[in-house]
């Protein structure tokens, strides 16, 4: 179903290049056969044009960009300078420690994949409304251009608000153009609950990969849960209420965690909203390149070799596991290769990560022949064997190239480039039912619904349930569940623990809880003010 998806939305690059509104009368002879009085007629077009708009979500997979900010941002992930590889200026470090400025180019890289997305979605509902096509595709329109104006409300706060394709003019009065955090939180909010008696109430593969009620109603509640840091006032009922109508809608848990993040994962009951990817038809999901070392390409087969990146905190591992008692599974646990551990309750999340010693297809241990000796300023303890240690040694300058415990979520594929085929899953059931646990205890911190929804989690994830919710084991099981979903960041700022110190990082301000404007995007339009203190 998903390469059908995608096969249907590839000829959208021809069709939307032939097309525009017949808003001018040029004397000149067309040599092309599509125009509006052809085009868009049928359903398949229909689907075809309106899927660039979910084909500039891609950018959600790719380095440098809106995910990247916010993980490595948090106390998830690093991106170590390894001698002379990862420095980049520094703008890695700079997320990492919150010193992050204005001039950080992953900030610009962010800013440009939402307001491109927005600007798609504003004008596909211009063609769109030009046409006269059904009410029921705009809706769907309007509801992707919710989830990028969410995106741009929570990583930027004081953003522009355009919704009007034709009319893209400066207000007279400039102090306007960016409307502030709460008109954008409104504006999402009236936006999708406007549109949801629109939408679609099928869950079913008709709908994969596109909005729907229960997407609505998912983002809606991410939006409540986050009303307070984003407006001031608490919506803890409402955000109980959207997750109910999720509830409603017929997800459930998936029996295995990992299978949510598949190679094919679309079959998972869970994921309600995903960005579909596959290597050959819709390219751009990489983090097969951006954690593995680069001799991981022999553990996989790889007809690319990885770029030996992102790793995991060692803290934050370690709210998975308890290193004094077991270490956690060794290797990979989608290989086949790892080695179990043979005491203690196992964290099955544990899928999250690649850790220990590396081996190829054969079963052989994998060698880094790049490891850094005994002369080295960092010489890595593990020597030439490839050995994931849960352990970094330091941020910069000598970052040992094995440090660290690597994204495993998502299954690598054998035999795989560096384009990924699982679908990036956006929004997922097991965060819809945490929210709600969350807004029923910060309502009565003894709420037995509360307690009993965050047990369910436990139990899927097989470990021993919590006698009772507070905030420290709260906080702490949605950062094991959602690890690297987009989510640890708000979590922290919603939980008081974002300018706390970490690894190599100290104590920030609470200026760090919105990203800069990107300087480029204020030096282009003198319209933009900057956000606070940066």
């Amino acid at each position: 179903m998903k390469n059908t998806f995608l096969k249907k939305i590839s000829v959208l690059a021809l069709g939307l290049l032939l097309f525009a509104p017949a808003c001018t009368n040029l004397d000149e002879e067309l040599f092309d056969t599509v125009t509006d009085k052809n085009f868009l007629l049928t359903e398949e077009e229909q689907l075809a044009a309106m899927g660039q708009a979910y084909t500039s979500l891609q950018a959600l997979g790719n380095h440098a960009n809106i995910w990247s900010i916010s993980e490595l941002a948090s106390d998830e992930l690093v991106v170590t300078t390894k001698g002379g590889d990862w420095y980049d200026g520094g703008v890695l470090i700079q997320l990492h420690k919150h010193e992050f400025t204005a001039d950080n180019g992953f900030f610009n890289n962010a800013w440009g994949s939402i307001y491109g997305g927005i600007n798609t979605c504003n004008r596909l509902l211009y063609q769109f409304k030009s046409l006269g096509l059904p009410d029921e595709l705009l809706a769907e329109l309007r509801a992707v251009r919710a989830l990028w104006y969410f995106y741009a409300l929570d990583a930027f706060g004081n953003v522009p608000l355009v919704i009007d394709y034709e009319d893209v003019s400066i207000p007279s009065n400039e102090a306007d153009f960016q409307t502030g955090r709460t008109k954008v939180f409104n504006f999402v909010e009236s936006e999708l609950l406007a549109v949801m008696p629109l939408l679609s109430t099928s869950t079913g593969t008709d709908r994969y990969g596109r909005m729907n009620q229960a997407a609505a109603n998912a983002l809606l509640t991410k939006l409540y849960l986050n009303a307070e840091v984003y407006t001031g006032t608490p919506q803890w009922q409402k955000t109980i209420d959207a997750a109910d109508a999720v509830i409603a809608s017929g997800f459930s848990l998936m029996a295995s965690y990992k299978e949510n993040f598949a190679i094919d994962n679309t079959g998972s009951t869970e994921n309600i909203f995903v960005v579909p990817y596959d290597r050959v038809y819709a390219g751009g999901f990489q983090w097969v390149m951006m954690t593995l070392s680069y001799a991981s390409s022999n553990t996989y087969s790889l007809t690319s070799q990885p770029w030996n990146g992102y790793a995991v905190v060692e803290e934050f591992y370690n709210s998975y596991v308890d290193p004094a008692q077991n270490p956690g599974p060794q290797g990979d646990v989608w290989t086949g290769l790892a080695v179990a551990p043979t005491t203690g309750t196992v964290d099955n999340r544990l899928s999250n990560f690649v850790v220990g010693p590396q081996y190829n297809a054969d079963g052989t241990r994998t060698e880094d022949p790049g490891f850094e000796g005994a002369s080295s300023a960092a010489p890595d303890p593990d020597g030439i064997l490839l050995n994931f240690t849960p352990q970094n040694n330091e941020i910069h300058p000598n970052g040992w190239r094995q440090g660290g415990a690597r994204i495993g979520k998502y299954e690598y594929e054998k035999g795989g480039s560096n384009n990924m085929s699982n679908d990036f899953v956006v929004l997922r059931y097991a965060d819809v039912l945490l929210a709600k646990a969350e807004a029923l205890w910060r309502l009565n911190a003894a709420d037995p619904a509360a307690l009993a929804i965050v047990n369910s989690i436990r139990t899927r994830a097989g470990v021993d349930t919590f006698a009772a919710l507070d905030a420290n084991n709260l906080y702490a099981e949605r950062g094991r569940e959602m690890f690297a979903e987009l989510t640890r960041r708000q979590d922290q700022i919603r939980f008081g623990t974002w300018g706390a110190g970490w690894w190599e990082k100290a104590v920030s301000g609470p200026t760090y809880e919105i990203f800069p404007i990107p300087q480029i995007q204020i030096d282009a339009n003198s319209s933009l003010h900057q956000n606070p203190n940066f």
